[in-house]
């Protein structure tokens, strides 16, 4: 969360309780990628918190690098990764999890081009507004593909899930991330990870169903 240190704390926390709680209903090592999503997001916003704190701090700065390069590595490279991989895990339709595959690898590829951008060129946060700016000098004529690929990579699966709920937390992300770019348009790596935390809500209700699935009770049979 971009706001304030408070707030970005009191999120994690938040978060991390939500994560708990899905975890516990987990019943089978497939789900535990899926109803671990709350605590990644946990984790961006509580090390955002800590940026908050050392940012007007100069004598600070190689603290202040290490937390931003943090944060980025969940918000750009864990996340595209982790999603479609989660929703892949939990799929039981031969044909849809085939598509799931080929959605991973997606996110596979976007993962591996922002970690050679996080190490090539030159990252910096910045106080600005009331908000964090990550500058980031990446190529712009990748930009837009990048982003679209992102954007498949973790809107996309859901939609494909043969899980009748899992519908919402694509919607969920969607919304969030529309909210971001249309109001907080320069900020949009930190706000939108705030907004895309309420995915979090959706996991656990999610996991509702995917704990009560006939498949994941004979699955659970069989380990």
């Amino acid at each position: 969360m971009c706001f304030s240190a408070t707030a970005s704390f009191g999120a994690g926390v938040m978060l991390t309780v939500i994560g708990v709680a899905s975890l516990k209903k987990v019943r089978h090592r497939s789900q535990v990628l899926f109803a671990a999503i709350p605590l990644i997001f946990a984790v961006q916003q509580i090390s955002e918190g800590v940026l908050w704190l050392v940012l007007p701090h100069p004598e600070l700065l190689h603290f202040k690098n290490g937390i931003t390069y943090f944060f980025l590595i969940f918000a750009q490279i864990i996340w595209p990764l982790w999603l479609p991989v989660a929703v892949l895990l939990l799929e039981k339709s031969k044909t849809r999890k085939i598509f799931q595959k080929v959605l991973a690898g997606i996110g596979l590829l976007v993962s591996c081009y922002l970690t050679y951008c996080l190490i090539v060129y030159p990252v910096h946060a910045i106080l600005n507004c009331y908000h964090i700016d990550y500058e980031q000098i990446y190529p712009e004529k990748f930009r837009v593909a990048g982003g679209l690929l992102y954007i498949i990579a973790t809107i996309v699966p859901p939609l494909f899930s043969h899980i009748k709920r899992m519908w919402i937390l694509s919607l969920t992300v969607f919304i969030s991330y529309i909210i971001t770019t249309a109001f907080y348009d320069n900020y949009v790596v930190s706000v939108w990870c705030f907004f895309a935390s309420v995915v979090s809500l959706a996991v656990y209700y999610i996991m509702y169903e995917v704990q009560q699935s006939p498949h994941e009770i004979k699955a659970k049979g069989r380990t």
